[in-house]
């Protein structure tokens, strides 16, 4: 894995990380964020705000694009303290560590641990919360991926079964006041669940969902972007059970894993660990049987992440 400090969309000391196949960019001038992953020489398989590139300082929270770390569940102002100033890097063998300063207003301090995978595109980004209060804090570590524009989201449900052989529910789907699934960007098949990113389309949509097979996709650029979390079973998870969200606006499509609510004693941490892996010349899907041709093989059977 080669290393290297960068000028990237205007942030200066960005580290760069590539293995000649794929590559991601950290930005050190604001953070702790992702800013890009994608196959080296071609398009950032995140989103990139234009408006937004190179900014520093001020009181706004931007969401710039990339990849952040919050801290469920939401709420203004808690979630939306500004990742504005500059974050401590420290490189080491096989990962880089980016540590922001503690959050004066929540007394949270946010970490990501990120490694790339010397052959492949693969990515594991520990997301760390610590607690450098006073008190307890209950929450939940939420990873949030602002993806490229014009791509379809993926999320799986569980195996069905016929009425006689599960009398039981065997999952939630969380709605938010604004989701509306009439739109015409929703598509619900029998095994998974497309949200379509559509600039034409102005309003929000945005789901959550309990998905014990602990991953979710996005299609764009004729490119795969999996993300796999662990999905502890029996756990309390944020948003009225929500293992995976997704959001979706005019703009952008925002894939995300949370990890089970914690309370977080003065001086103690919780971690989240997403494995990342990017696919070419997978197309956008329409439908359950394009998923089970095109997405399902790109899923990786990872034994860190067995229950």
């Amino acid at each position: 894995m080669q290393i290297e400090k960068i000028t990237y969309q205007g942030w200066e000391n960005s580290v760069r990380l590539s293995n000649g196949i794929a590559d991601l960019v950290i930005t050190t001038a604001v953070g702790p964020r992702i800013i890009r992953f994608g196959f080296v020489g071609e398009p950032n398989i995140f989103c990139e705000m234009p408006d937004q590139m190179g900014l520093t300082d001020g009181a706004q929270w931007r969401i710039y694009g990339g990849h952040r770390l919050w801290h469920a569940p939401e709420s203004i102002p808690r979630t939306y303290y500004p990742d504005n100033q500059p974050v401590k890097v420290e490189i080491s063998a096989g990962f880089v560590r980016t540590i922001q300063e503690t959050e004066p207003t929540t007394g949270i301090q946010k970490e990501m641990d990120i490694s790339l995978d010397a052959q492949a595109a693969r990515v594991v980004v520990t997301h760390r919360l610590r607690n450098q209060g006073l008190w307890a804090v209950d929450l939940a570590p939420w990873a949030l991926s602002v993806m490229a524009p014009g791509g379809t989201a993926v999320i799986p449900l569980p195996p069905r079964q016929s009425h006689d052989e599960n009398l039981l529910p065997v999952n939630r789907l969380v709605m938010w006041a604004y989701t509306d699934f009439s739109d015409p960007r929703w598509t619900f098949g029998k095994r998974w669940i497309l949200l379509r990113q559509d600039a034409a389309c102005s309003g929000p949509q945005k789901i959550g969902v309990s998905v014990p097979d602990g991953w979710a996709a996005y299609a764009v650029l004729g490119n795969l972007f999996v993300k796999q979390a662990r999905y502890q079973a029996g756990a309390c998870y944020p948003d009225m059970g929500s293992s995976i969200e997704v959001y979706t606006d005019a703009q952008i499509t925002e894939l995300e894993t949370l990890g089970p609510l914690t309370r977080l004693e003065p001086g103690e941490a919780v971690e989240h660990v997403e494995h990342w892996s990017l696919f070419r010349d997978v197309p956008v899907p329409e439908n359950d049987d394009d998923v089970l041709e095109t997405v399902l093989p790109n899923i990786l059977t990872l034994p860190e992440l067995e229950p």
